[in-house]
């Protein structure tokens, strides 16, 4: 359960990141901070104001500075996304999750990641048995058997 909410958590951060300058932002950010806010006003406020903080930052950071600034806050979200959830008691954590999940669907920018993986030390991926791992899939992938090779010819 604990990689999933990480893995969520993840998601989250890296849309709100993505989602700034794009048409997907209004609608994130408006989603983000109703999620956090969780029926208290002031604190959807707070999170309005703080996601407001984040879109300035990355719209004003010097390019060369940019994915620093982009990872910087990615990260930031991924953290405070993991605190939310893990000071949920079991019940309200499930229900948070599902409102999560439901609302990256919504709003996350096209083409945004909605999955991830972080990780603090080394990473291995594996594949066996006509499986496929990877890090990026674009486009799709398809597994088929090999040809048959030709009969032998007398």
């Amino acid at each position: 359960m604990l990689e999933t909410l990480v893995a969520l958590a993840v998601a989250g951060g890296t849309a709100v990141v993505q989602a700034v300058g794009t048409d997907a932002w209004d609608g994130l950010r408006g989603a983000v901070a109703r999620w956090f806010g969780r029926g208290d006003a002031q604190r959807e406020q707070a999170e309005l104001e703080r996601l407001d903080k984040t879109a300035t930052a990355l719209q004003a950071t010097d390019p060369a500075e940019a994915e620093r600034a982009r990872i910087g806050q990615q990260a930031s979200w991924q953290a405070r996304i993991e605190a939310m959830l893990e000071n949920l008691d079991e019940a309200d954590r499930s229900q948070a999750v599902d409102q999560l999940r439901a609302l990256l669907n919504e709003h996350a920018p096209q083409g945004a990641v909605t999955g991830g993986l972080a990780a603090a030390h080394n990473v291995s991926i594996h594949a066996e048995d006509s499986s496929i791992a990877a890090q990026v899939i674009e486009g799709g992938a398809h597994i088929r058997p090999p040809p048959r090779p030709e009969p032998l010819k007398d």
